[in-house]
């Protein structure tokens, strides 16, 4: 059923991104032209639900299309990822007054954003962030600052976790506005072409309605649940990344020749390419099965866990294999392999880090096997 959707991104994708991102990527350019045009295919309302303006896509679908574009470029998945997550979470937890005002927003890409969690000295450890939101008659009044945040600077809104009264983790939306400032970009090895930026919040108001589901101490529970969808991107990502590097690795291995003969004739070479097809098809399965068990409704934590600790390791091993295979070309900014040297570790750090992923699975592991 969603075929058609599948075959016009991949279309997209050849005619209107491929051509341009070694430029894009080299300036660390933001793609204002490509993401107009994602805004008009709709992409940015994937699984937001079809009455609320979205094009309400299954997470398994939404799985393909995200490995379909981080094949060609994987800052463009970013893009989407962070938008989205936010958009899930007042999907999942918010009110229907909050989903009937901001989700056609969300779903037009008329207000793009992401979700708003890391500070300067708190990553994994969300109890310790320090932004607080102060309750005032009319709404509350938010001081902090926030790091590494996606589309922080070309996005217009955020979903903010910050504590409420007696250390409480809330959940807010956030629009740009008085007190709420872009700071600065930040500078990566990879992932380029996506904004990653500090976020100062000083004295920013928040009407009490923006308060994701309208009760307190329900952020962390909320967060949590949006960060499955993004660690299933994660993972798709990786899948994209991993099966990019494995086709171009197949094409060269097949021209380039020594000692008389084409290297994927020789025992070192067959042998790299057949771990890297394995770990391609091993990391799509396990995305698959995460898309799916999400898509019950069910918690899908571990299984989320499982496809992005796989996926983005074999992302990363793949993305070295490639690079050997090519030998000094790898390391050339000829060919695409070094970008995707690059941009792999970002997979095992990005929405909770691949040490987190196996603690996760264990914990996941043994509530659901007690002896």
């Amino acid at each position: 059923m969603n075929e058609p959707i599948l075959q016009a991104l991949e279309r997209f994708l050849e005619r209107e991104v491929r051509p341009h991102v070694r430029e894009l990527e080299a300036n660390d350019t933001w793609p204002a032209e490509i993401v107009e045009k994602m805004r008009a295919m709709g992409l940015f309302g994937c699984v937001i639900e079809e009455r609320y303006g979205g094009l309400g896509l299954s997470a398994s679908t939404y799985a393909k299309l995200i490995e379909s574009i981080s094949e060609v470029w994987m800052s463009l998945a970013g893009i989407i990822n962070s938008h989205l997550i936010m958009a899930s979470l007042v999907q999942r937890a918010g009110s229907e007054a909050q989903k009937r005002k901001w989700l056609p927003r969300f779903a037009s890409g008329e207000l793009r954003g992401a979700l708003a969690l890391t500070e300067p000295d708190c990553g994994t450890d969300l109890r310790a962030i320090r932004t607080r939101a102060r309750r005032e008659r009319d709404g509350y009044v938010v001081n902090g600052t926030k790091t590494w945040i996606s589309n922080g600077i070309h996005g217009h809104v955020v979903a903010l976790l910050a504590k409420t009264e007696g250390e409480a983790l809330s959940c807010f939306i956030c629009e740009k506005g008085a007190g709420f400032t872009a700071s600065r970009k930040l500078e990566k090895l990879g992932y380029k072409g996506i904004d990653s930026a500090e976020l100062v919040f000083a004295d920013h108001r928040v009407p009490a309605e923006n308060l994701i589901g309208g009760e307190e101490a329900r952020g962390l529970q909320q967060v949590l649940a949006g960060l499955e969808l993004g660690r299933i991107n994660v993972a798709a990502r990786a899948v994209g990344v991993a099966n990019a590097a494995l086709k171009e690795s197949v094409a060269y291995a097949q021209v380039r020749k020594t000692f008389g003969k084409p290297i994927c004739e020789h025992q070192a070479i067959a042998l790299k390419l057949a771990d890297m097809a394995t770990r391609v098809e091993a990391a799509r399965l396990l995305v698959e099965r995460a898309a799916q068990a999400y898509d019950t409704g069910a918690r899908c934590d571990m299984e989320a866990g499982m496809a992005k600790l796989f996926a983005s390791e074999a992302a990363l091993e793949n993305a070295m294999e490639a690079m050997r295979i090519h030998g000094a070309y790898g390391y050339s900014k000829e060919f695409n392999i070094e970008r995707y040297y690059r941009d792999a570790p970002l997979l095992c750090i990005g929405e909770g880090t691949n040490e987190m992923q196996r603690l996760i699975i264990a914990r996941q592991l043994v509530a659901r096997n007690r002896a």
